[in-house]
């Protein structure tokens, strides 16, 4: 199990752009897979993005792809979502959650640590 915690949500106009940060130890985060999941007002939680443990190994949602990029540093304690070209409908509470595994799932299921969530809300 490992602590997470994301930053970087917040009100953004359509077209904009928002980067998110899932940060923990590097210690004990760099051994695992990352996530990205979303979850609209009243709608089910969906998958967004996800980063195997090197970094170089990613999946995305189709709805997302060509627009957001997942990515980790070189020291693996941090997990980033860039977000461009932003649209209504990715307003959701966006979290982020860890997996032991060494290649990323969009599998909610698979993952057994999870952020609190970060609220992006993008107006028309």
């Amino acid at each position: 199990q490992v602590q997470l915690v994301e930053s970087g949500g917040g009100l953004v106009q359509a077209g904009g752009s928002l980067r998110l940060s899932c940060a923990a130890s590097a210690r004990t985060f760099s051994s695992y897979a990352v996530g990205w999941f979303r979850q609209a007002s009243r709608k089910e939680r969906e998958f967004v993005a996800a980063v195997s443990r090197s970094g170089s190994r990613t999946l995305y949602a189709d709805s997302v792809k060509g627009r957001f990029t997942i990515s980790r540093d070189s020291s693996g304690n941090t997990v980033y979502l860039q977000m461009n070209s932003l649209k209504p409908e990715d307003t959701a509470v966006y979290s982020c959650a860890a997996d032991r595994a060494r290649m990323p799932t969009s599998g909610a299921n698979e993952y057994e640590s999870w952020g609190q969530g970060t609220q992006v809300t993008v107006s028309s």
